[in-house]
């Protein structure tokens, strides 16, 4: 039990209430595990005696020194006229949108499209590099046909500083949509079963990251995978893969207890791929278009067993 407390209990809480009978049963247990048991932080930070995430990146510290004050009041000048905008942009796309929305079976609305440099500059590029973790290189870039090219090298090979044990990934993430003032907004997928993509891949199997993040830090990085498996070669394929396939994992981690994807709480989707294995080297994935279907003859909701568990159990 004391193994599922990291996941569990990350979340600030009062405190346990044993009943009395079984008091001398738990008494070992409350002894070892009712110190750490505290909401926030006292004296040094100890990754071991909290039970919250700290920040969002998961633990990425930033080398980069802190701006000034000058620097922080023109960017938030600069923010606050932009938000201003989007703000406007809204409410002419509220005023001018139609109540009645008709979904068409076998018809995929695209989602995002890769035509353009801006269209790009909504995604965020990262791998170990970024991070001090290895020396892999990825880019997300304009190909001369007009399509997005996520490409690079991946390496293995692990920083001699005796902490890190594996290296040799490469990912891109759409950045997350919002509302205007920093108010959180999600995609609306509920009327749609399938994703549908138009990509060209090099052989290699790639993973889909849908992230759902919910209300509290214990979800945030629960995220829903699916492998992309490319062909390689000169031609296109259309890959159409329904949402009940996909499973959910935390921290990398397949959980126990899966769930469907909740298609109203989707913040983003991303793209991984690794070194894994031996398959150091090159990659290249090219990209026309990302949308969603809605595929009538597909009637699945979930394609893997759903156990029933105790409440308190979370993950093994």
């Amino acid at each position: 039990m004391t193994s599922l407390l990291p996941r569990l209990c990350r979340i600030p809480c009062n405190p346990c209430v044993v009943p009395s009978s079984s008091s001398r049963h738990y008494s070992h247990l409350l002894s070892s595990v009712a110190r750490p048991l505290r909401p926030t932080p006292i004296g040094p930070i100890h990754a071991n005696s909290l039970f919250w995430e700290r920040d969002r990146k998961g633990g990425y510290n930033s080398t980069q020194p802190p701006p000034s004050r000058w620097q922080l009041l023109r960017d938030g000048l600069r923010e606050l006229r932009q938000e201003f905008a989007l703000f406007e942009q809204e409410w002419r796309e509220k005023l001018a949108s139609d109540a009645l929305v008709v979904f068409r079976p076998g018809e995929t609305d695209v989602v995002f499209n890769f035509e353009r440099q801006e269209q790009l500059d909504r995604w965020v590029v990262t791998s170990d590099r970024d991070h001090n973790q290895g020396y892999s290189d990825a880019r997300f870039e304009l190909g001369p046909a007009g399509f997005g090219v996520f490409h690079g090298m991946l390496e293995s090979r692990v920083p001699k500083d005796g902490r890190i044990k594996r290296s040799g990934y490469a990912n891109i993430t759409s950045q997350r949509i919002r509302k205007s003032f920093k108010r959180d907004s999600f995609y609306e997928w509920e009327q749609y079963n399938t994703l549908v993509m138009k990509v060209r891949g090099d052989g290699r199997s790639y993973l889909i990251n849908l992230a759902s993040e919910g209300y509290y830090d214990i979800l945030w990085n629960d995220i829903y995978h699916y492998v992309l498996y490319t062909r390689g070669g000169p031609h296109w394929q259309v890959v159409k893969i329904p949402f009940s396939k996909f499973f959910l994992a935390s921290k990398g981690r397949v959980q126990d207890s899966q769930a469907p994807v909740p298609l109203n709480r989707i913040s983003s989707l991303g793209f991984s791929v690794g070194a894994r294995g031996g398959h150091d080297g090159q990659f290249r994935l090219e990209f026309d278009y990302i949308g969603v279907e809605y595929d009538p003859s597909h009637t699945e909701e979930f394609a893997y067993e759903m156990y029933q568990q105790q409440k308190y159990i979370v993950a093994t």
